[in-house]
């Protein structure tokens, strides 16, 4: 006890001896110059440098974004995740890596809605900023959703994960592309054929990932309602925030009478997104997380519509 108090009352060096006491040095003389245009600029050279790259470019960059959408809450700002790239071709050495940082700040500055729109127009002034036949940008977010309970109508947000990819090319255009992953409830139709009451159910992950015509525009249609109903509508049951017994009862119930396979869930899936104008290429995936066993069961399909007969 007495050891301690005198500790806390000890004569501490003052914060620049602190720090040289932990290796910090006296700066060297500058003799490099500090204007950008006398700086030598490395990436910027002009020479063979074996091969064109596919990309380059940063990526996990966070940063606050807002997103629309037709169900509640219509507008909302969450956390969005950035990739931005670029082809570069053999005869660059690298690329401006802070333009695109400079890049969704200024958008971001100018009251950037994350829409394809509004991506499709940063991607083509992405590429002419640097310089280069063609931009990327995938971003990744968390989209919330009202649900209410079937019964009660109690009120609750779920959420699915969305990812929104724009790539233009000077020669080729746009191509748009999204994924959303949303969780449902699976009940095994083996389980309710073999067992005189009761039957097991999972929890299903649905994966869709889909490219859009070329002629797609949000005002079209709400793609990630129509995605998110793809996955919902063709479950064993829906997923809620909240529920009270009576809701318990229905959502029971519901699942029961609607028994899904893995299989089952990307086949039906795929049929709504065959269904869907706006889609010309589409993949599922499901990974049911079994409740009887410890392993998760898996399936998947795709299909691209234009190469259709």
């Amino acid at each position: 006890m007495t050891q301690t108090k005198i500790n806390a009352f000890k004569q501490l060096p003052q914060k620049k001896e602190r720090h040289k006491l932990f290796g910090s040095v006296e700066p060297i003389e500058k003799t490099k110059p500090i204007e950008k245009d006398k700086m030598h600029d490395i990436q910027n050279e002009k020479k063979d440098f074996l091969f064109e790259l596919d990309a380059v470019g940063i990526a996990n960059v966070k940063h606050p974004i807002i997103i629309e959408s037709n169900m509640n809450p219509k507008t909302q700002t969450t956390i969005g995740t950035f990739s931005f790239s670029s082809s570069l071709p053999q005869t660059s050495k690298g690329t401006n890596m802070s333009r695109f940082t400079e890049q969704l700040n200024n958008y971001y500055k100018d009251g950037l809605i994350i829409s394809f729109s509004s991506l499709k127009t940063f991607a083509k002034g992405l590429s002419e900023r640097l310089e280069q036949q063609d931009a990327t940008i995938e971003i990744s977010f968390p989209w919330f959703f009202e649900r209410k309970a079937p019964h009660t109508e109690l009120s609750g947000l779920n959420h699915a994960d969305i990812t929104m990819t724009v790539t233009y090319d000077k020669l080729s255009g746009y191509t748009m592309r999204a994924s959303l992953g949303g969780k449902v409830a699976t009940l095994c139709p083996c389980s309710k054929e073999i067992s005189e009451y009761s039957a097991h159910n999972q929890r299903g992950n649905i994966t869709m990932e889909i490219e859009f015509t070329e002629d797609f525009t949000e005002n079209d249609a709400d793609w990630k309602f129509h995605l998110l109903e793809a996955a919902e509508s063709n479950a064993s049951s829906r997923l809620y925030p909240v529920l009270k017994r009576p809701d318990e009862k229905v959502v029971t119930e519901t699942a029961y009478e609607n028994p899904r396979f893995v299989e089952d869930m990307v086949r039906l899936v795929a049929a709504d997104l065959y269904e869907l104008d706006f889609v010309s290429k589409f993949k599922v995936s499901c990974r049911n997380e079994e409740s009887i066993h410890l392993h998760d069961a898996i399936a998947s399909v795709s299909f691209d519509k234009s190469a259709k007969k």
